[in-house]
């Protein structure tokens, strides 16, 4: 555990989810691949599809609606669509096939295994003080066990724009009816767990599980308050 900043007393804790809270990078690897199968599988014009054909579909989307990226589900839903679309496909065809892909990426992208001390760690801090979950990314805490222990979960594209935008950190604080200093947010990314926290006002905690070198990392432009290199260290803090 290392301090950067004074870390003042605080009231609440707000997660990011992915790689903060479990190990998201097999989960996405799988994810991808399932989806790119059952894309293959689901109509011969499709057969000889790559990961390159699939990421075409996202750029031009992209192109079309530069914002689109603040909410990733809709990002690929509107992929799968324009697929289908290009390939001759009518409006009803379009509907099925794409609640079908979206059917396949919900389940993968929600195979999370979540260590059990992450589990031990998020309900001995429960007991203490409100928790929530704040994510740029789509998966659901409640399909793998984590929800019990947030009061709420905030999402980048339904409830704001994605981090490090100051949107979802002050619908915490808001809903939480806490002042914003009074919140220690807990993340991965310097960008936009750190920097992104505490621009709006939090104190930031970086978790540093890779053992990397704050002072080396590109996107470290502002100190954390603390870092740790394990969950369960956020026990010693309360």
């Amino acid at each position: 555990m290392r301090f950067y900043r004074p870390l003042a007393p605080f009231a609440a804790m707000t997660f990011d989810l992915d790689d903060t809270l479990y190990d998201n990078r097999p989960v996405i690897d799988r994810t991808e691949k399932e989806v790119l199968c059952f894309i293959r599988q689901y109509d011969a014009k499709f057969g000889h599809f790559g990961h390159e054909d699939l990421h075409v579909y996202r750029q031009a989307v992209l192109e079309r609606e530069p914002d689109i990226y603040h909410d990733v589900t809709s990002w690929r839903r509107q992929s799968a669509e324009l697929m289908f679309a290009h390939h001759g496909f009518n409006d009803e065809e379009t509907l099925r096939g794409t609640d079908e892909i979206m059917s396949c990426f919900r389940y993968w992208r929600n195979q999370i295994t979540v260590p059990a001390s992450t589990h031990k760690t998020l309900s001995l801090l429960a007991e203490k003080m409100p928790l929530v979950a704040i994510t740029n990314g789509n998966a659901e805490p409640a399909a793998c066990g984590l929800a019990s222990y947030f009061e709420f979960v905030l999402k980048a594209g339904v409830d704001g724009r994605s981090k490090p935008y100051p949107d979802m950190y002050h619908m915490a604080a808001k809903r939480l009816n806490l002042p914003i200093n009074q919140i220690l947010h807990v993340g991965d990314n310097l960008n936009t767990d750190v920097e992104g926290a505490i621009c709006t006002g939090m104190q930031a905690c970086w978790i540093n599980i890779a053992n990397k070198n704050l002072m080396l990392e590109p996107e470290g432009r502002l100190m954390p308050h603390i870092e740790i290199s394990d969950l369960a260290s956020l026990l010693a803090l309360i």
